[in-house]
């Protein structure tokens, strides 16, 4: 096996995209994903059973499709990657089982890893295939903030293959979570967070002040003596606030705002986010912030984060758009770090772990 600059396939599949991507060493050379996500629009979200089967029909197409565009043969490859979680479990079933299929019938090493920590190893891609990078070359007092449909996060990454810390998360919610479910309040339909992101452009985000959780002292408590969720947020109250804000306007039989209350939503959730992660990279010496996640693409959040990340003299990077959702792209980058770091490959024996917790880079 090339040790040092790996050629490496990445399979994807814990939610509602089915992705191959392949990358040699640091170097992107394709990015294939196929999404179902059309067919959970008229539920208002994802349902499990129907994103499986979609993987499972997307899976070889998808690949093949990968291959062709990287110019490479299942032969080529020195070693295959598959995310093991976390996701929904029959998803992940369907990506574990064909990543495991390959490796059988190829003899290729598998390794099993976590999406999360992927997330940041898209970071260091080259996508314009350009020069390739030594392995493990994240900057130093690295952070890591994951905003997604499933998870909100803020992360001390002092080695991508072997030290990865949680510093906070949402206790209910995650914030493309909440995007979804205010959406469907607001009659904007699924996904939530274009359609938000779009119709608070229009709206007046002072119009109405929404609560930002585990903002009071009791929570925050102080820099020497931290309080339980000083890094942590919540965004269930913030759904609760607006739907009693609409049905307020309803009662008094008034027309619903609903741009101001997109923009008022939104800012909210940007604003709390953004905050906590900035303070947590504070006091943590985080000078390198990464932000990753499909909420990533949030033109507010992308604008605040950039703004409050200057100001505390913090480094922010975003990964291109195409990279920020999920993709097997991702996967193969981190497959091709642990690689590249000598770590030895999972073999077939490991199951899904759909709760699998961020600290565990690879199963």
């Amino acid at each position: 096996m090339n040790r040092t600059q790996p050629l490496v396939l990445g399979i994807e599949s814990s939610c509602d995209e089915t992705g191959v991507g392949i990358v040699r060493g640091t170097a992107l050379l394709s990015n294939t994903v196929s999404s179902s996500m059309d067919e959970h629009v008229r539920f208002g979200g994802v349902i499990p059973e129907i994103a499986s089967r979609a993987h499972l029909d997307a899976f070889v197409p998808t690949l093949q499709e990968a291959l062709a565009a990287a110019g490479v043969t299942l032969d080529d490859v020195d070693a295959i990657a598959v995310t093991s979680g976390p996701g929904l479990a029959g998803a992940l079933m369907v990506g574990v089982c064909a990543a495991k299929a390959l490796a059988v019938a190829t003899g290729k090493p598998l390794y099993a890893i976590n999406h999360l920590v992927a997330h940041v190893g898209v970071g260091l891609l080259q996508p314009d295939g350009g020069g390739p990078l030594p392995a493990n070359t994240l900057p130093e007092n690295l952070g890591a903030l994951l905003v997604s449909g499933g998870h909100t996060e803020i992360l001390r990454i002092r080695s991508i293959t072997d030290d990865v810390e949680l510093l906070g998360s949402t206790i209910d919610d995650a914030a493309g979570e909440a995007y979804d479910k205010v959406a469907r309040l607001l009659g904007l339909g699924y996904p939530g967070g274009p359609a938000i992101d779009r119709l608070a452009r229009t709206g007046n985000a002072k119009a109405i002040r929404f609560p930002r959780g585990l903002t009071q002292p009791k929570y925050m408590g102080t820099a020497e003596e931290p309080g339980p969720h000083r890094y942590d947020w919540s965004f269930s109250g913030l759904k609760t606030a607006v739907a009693r804000c609409v049905e307020q306007f309803e009662a008094r039989g008034e027309e619903v705002p609903v741009a101001d209350i997109a923009a008022a939503f939104q800012e909210a959730v940007v604003d709390v986010i953004t905050a906590k992660a900035v303070l947590a990279c504070r006091e943590n010496g985080i000078t390198e912030l990464l932000l990753g996640g499909g909420v990533a693409a949030n033109s507010r959040l992308r604008q605040l984060t950039e703004q409050r990340c200057t100001s505390a003299g913090i480094r922010l990077t975003v990964p291109p758009l195409e990279l920020c959702t999920d993709n097997g792209a991702m996967v193969a980058a981190l497959g091709a770090q642990l690689v590249m770091a000598g770590i030895d490959p999972s073999g077939i024996g490991f199951a899904p772990d759909s709760s699998m917790p961020v600290t565990t880079v690879s199963a």
